[in-house]
């Protein structure tokens, strides 16, 4: 399948799970959402389940984007991951990520990918935090435990703006405090 066409199904299938949830997604609801046709869907993904694991990895790959950062300074690549994950496009939302996250419990490929991103998550965070000890920009603490609570920060910032409709930056401010807090780090970037 060519790219755009790869890419519409891809955003497609994210509205579909915004508009509708994952309870209410079927192909059609997707293709509604898509100048591509129902068949055009069906010839690429037998199901559903088919087509919302390459869903998981065109959000893998984006994630994996996301977090690139090419900067050696620990305290850069941390305000460069705290800005993407904070800082999302208006149009963009949590919303079909929590939908497949609550169905994580019953589907193993879909924990699989979660968890992948959740480690991955921990280790960019962890490495930033450990180079940035190592190089006495950082007060001495444990990297692992601090991007655990930040990881999990960020996951709870997902459901409180899903479902409480809090905006994002109050998390932000948290962990921001937390990192000064832990690692005498304060952000270069405003909250």
């Amino acid at each position: 399948m060519d790219a755009e066409t790869s890419e519409q199904m891809m955003e497609a299938t994210y509205r579909a799970l915004c508009e509708h949830g994952y309870a209410d997604l079927t192909m059609q609801r997707i293709a509604d959402e898509s100048s591509v046709s129902k068949a055009t869907f069906h010839y690429h993904f037998d199901t559903k389940e088919e087509l919302l694991n390459a869903f998981l990895d065109h959000l893998l790959a984006q994630f994996e984007g996301r977090l690139a950062c090419e900067a050696s300074d620990p305290r850069e690549r941390l305000d460069t991951l705290l800005e993407a994950i904070f800082s999302r496009a208006e149009d963009s939302s949590p919303i079909a990520l929590i939908e497949l996250k609550a169905q994580s419990p019953y589907h193993d490929t879909y924990r699989e990918r979660f968890v992948e991103m959740d480690d991955r998550l921990r280790e960019v965070i962890a490495s930033a935090v450990r180079d940035g000890i190592e190089s006495g920009q950082f007060d001495d603490a444990d990297p692992e435990k601090v991007a655990r609570f930040i990881v999990t920060a960020i996951n709870g910032a997902h459901v409180r703006e899903v479902a409480l409709g809090e905006a994002p930056s109050e998390t932000r401010r948290l962990v921001e405090e937390h990192l000064e807090h832990e690692l005498g780090r304060t952000p270069e970037v405003a909250a």
